[in-house]
């Protein structure tokens, strides 16, 4: 894997670093396909029950493409349609991250880096970030996988609002659009995003991840089949389950196992 994206482990938390502090961690080929192989690795390793993805240093989560490549890697159509292919694998592997991933952003969350975050499930910046798409600047169209996340956040009128214009705004904005879900102190937001990776570690692995897989169906608007449904139940059946009821009873905290 490339030195540019990092893993690094506490515990259940697992956090991914985009670190290339340099450019302010702007993302780069070797970026994306690191980050894809980050993801797919953490989404198999069931002693991950967070994950963190964060920027290297807190003065930039990421301000979008290194532009510095676009003469090699991004100069026509086709070699721009290679690459959309490899943001593509690293989109996948993100969205379909079974275990939750919280975006701790500090700074400037812009293109890519906007996109990286939409992808995760929880997203915590401090109130000096900054958020937009400004792709309009460079004469460059939003791709349709590149688009999706940020229509399911903001919904189309708003993803239109933020392409058209190309302004990059500020984390109250962020916040009333629905791009982020928490805006803390700028000191805070390590802490926080921390503080949230531990209260999902100490919760029912299982559950989580069951949790996450329900919201992604829901977005599918065909009904939920009876199959689907039964699937809810299952959890009755796991140890979990019994540790979390003995628990409760017990009045203590319990320790889930993830079985």
């Amino acid at each position: 894997m490339s030195q540019t994206i990092l893993i690094e482990r506490e515990g259940a938390i697992a956090t991914v670093v985009l670190n290339q502090p340099d450019k302010l961690n702007a993302m780069n080929k070797a970026m994306w396909m690191g980050l894809a192989q980050a993801m797919q690795g953490l989404s198999i390793d069931n002693s991950v029950r967070c994950v963190i993805v964060r920027g290297a240093g807190e003065k930039a989560f990421c301000p979008g493409a290194d532009i510095s490549e676009f003469e090699s890697e991004r100069s026509n159509a086709a070699q721009a349609a290679d690459y959309g292919r490899v943001i593509q694998q690293a989109i996948d592997a993100l969205w379909n991250c079974p275990h939750p991933v919280v975006a701790q952003i500090h700074g400037p969350c812009v293109g890519g880096g906007l996109l990286i975050a939409s992808l995760c499930d929880i997203r915590i910046c401090g109130v000096s970030g900054r958020f937009g798409v400004p792709v309009r600047n460079l004469g460059l169209v939003e791709a349709y996988a590149e688009m999706a996340p940020l229509v399911r956040l903001a919904g189309a009128d708003i993803a239109l609002e933020i392409l058209l214009e190309g302004r990059v705004f500020g984390a109250a904005e962020a916040r009333e659009k629905r791009i982020v879900t928490r805006v803390v102190p700028d000191a805070d937001v390590a802490a926080e995003a921390r503080a949230s990776a531990a209260r999902i570690a100490e919760g029912a692995p299982l559950v989580a991840r069951w949790h996450k897989k329900f919201a992604r169906r829901l977005l599918d608007p065909r009904p939920v089949n009876a199959l689907e449904s039964a699937e809810c139940y299952s959890c009755f059946d796991t140890e979990d389950f019994r540790l979390g009821w003995a628990a409760f009873l017990e009045k203590r905290k319990p320790h889930f196992v993830g079985r």
